[in-house]
C-alpha cells in the first residue's frame, strides 16, 4: 500500500480558496480522497495561532480529521503588517519524511516550494503532488510537481 505524507500551508489554502471562490477548503473530503489511494502515515497542517474561537474550532476540526496542527504565533509589526510564515518548517518536515514515503502531498500555491519538490523527487524518487487553486498557484510549483491537482469546487465546503 502506498505511503502518503500530507503537508498543508493553511494560510495559503485559506486565502486562495476564499479569494477565488468565496468558500473554504474541505479537508475531510481531501482526507477521504487520499486515504482511498493509500495509507496516510503523516498529515500536518501549519497554521498561525490567533487564539480566537473560530480558529480554535477550525484547528480542533483538523485534529479530529487526523491532522497534526503546528502553530506559530501571529506577529503584528509596528507598521501594521503581519508575519506568519511556515515555509522553512514545512521544508524541514518534508525533507525528514520524504525518504520514508511514496508520495508527498503539498497543499499550497507558493512557488517557493518548487525547489523542495525538485529536490525530494531527485533524491528520494518520491511522487510530489500539489493541490492549489489554479489562478493562484505558481507555475514553477505546478511544473515541479509530479502531479498537480487543481482545487476546484468539488473540494470546497
Amino acid at each position: 500500500m502506498k505511503k502518503i505524507a500530507i503537508f498543508v500551508d493553511v494560510q495559503n489554502i485559506y486565502y486562495t480558496t476564499r479569494d477565488s471562490y468565496g468558500r473554504q477548503f474541505n479537508y475531510r473530503k481531501l482526507w477521504q480522497r487520499l486515504s482511498a489511494e493509500g495509507e496516510i502515515v503523516s498529515a500536518t497542517a501549519y497554521a498561525i495561532a490567533r487564539n480566537d474561537d473560530s480558529q480554535i474550532k477550525f484547528q480542533d476540526a483538523l485534529k479530529h480529521i487526523g491532522f497534526e496542527v503546528k502553530l506559530k504565533p501571529y506577529i503584528q509589526r509596528s507598521d501594521g503588517s503581519a508575519k506568519g510564515d511556515w515555509d522553512v518548517g514545512i521544508t524541514i518536515d518534508v525533507m525528514q519524511i520524504a525518504k520514508d514515503v511514496d508520495t508527498v502531498v503539498l497543499l499550497s500555491g507558493d512557488g517557493d516550494f518548487d525547489m523542495l519538490l525538485k529536490k525530494i523527487k531527485a533524491d528520494y524518487s518520491v511522487n510530489a503532488e500539489v493541490y492549489g487553486v489554479p489562478a493562484l498557484t505558481a507555475n514553477s510549483l505546478i511544473n515541479a510537481a509530479s502531479v498537480y491537482h487543481p482545487i476546484e469546487k468539488d473540494l470546497l465546503l
